[in-house]
């Protein structure tokens, strides 16, 4: 789901972020005031899970790839506002390190994969906090409203033309990045982030129900 460099126009890069500076400056208050002796250690186990879950990538049609994020994961288990910037910085890191998504695209990706994946997650897991199957479903939405950020994203960029003509930046428009990423998501990797997902919340907590956070 990374979009690398050379994908979105100026124009986008620069909202995108006027939108996430904001977030992470907040996001950032969040974490420190939630990291103690206590959650340390597993803040920093699942965002280094969700790095190596992330790296799995499977190229897709329509120009980027799937893979399972884990921001549902740290959302349920210490907030949105957490899950939100341990996905940033992992996107960042991967960014800087293994040019895997763009610096320049950066943005777009922590408000599709940290921010709304987190914050879709999160909510889902709550309104269903009493079923069983409530972290796959979790899992499951997030990485399916994920998907459709950066569908929308990349849909919009052949609005940008050259004067000869051809497109400036990413050329497919929405009618085939939707199907193909939101398709792909809800058939694969909304199910591969779902199981994730479920698989790693029973393992860290046993049947008990997480603590809410908001």
């Amino acid at each position: 789901m990374h979009i690398p460099d050379g994908y979105l126009s100026p124009a986008t890069v620069a909202v995108s972020y006027a939108v996430a500076l904001p977030l992470w400056v907040y996001g950032f208050r969040r974490l420190k005031a939630a990291l103690n002796e206590e959650t340390l250690p597993m803040i920093g186990a699942v965002t280094a899970l969700s790095f190596v879950v992330m790296m799995f990538n499977i190229p897709i049609p329509g120009g980027t790839s799937g893979h399972a994020v884990g921001a549902a994961l740290i959302a349920i288990l210490f907030g949105p506002w957490v899950a939100a910037v341990a996905v940033s910085l992992v996107l960042l890191i991967q960014a800087v390190v293994f040019a895997d998504g763009g610096i320049s695209a950066l943005a777009v990706n922590s408000l599709a994969m940290g921010y709304v994946g987190a914050f879709v997650g999160y909510g889902v897991f709550r309104l269903l906090r009493r079923r069983a199957f409530a972290p796959f479903a979790a899992g499951w939405c997030a990485a399916v409203a994920s998907s459709l950020v950066v569908a929308l994203v990349l849909g919009i960029q052949p609005v940008f033309w050259s004067e000869g003509g051809k497109p400036l930046y990413f050329p497919f428009g929405l009618s085939i990045t939707i199907p193909a990423l939101v398709g792909e998501h809800m058939a694969i990797f909304g199910v591969v982030e779902g199981i994730f997902t479920q698989v790693a919340y029973r393992f860290l907590t046993g049947k008990e129900t997480a603590k809410e956070h908001s």
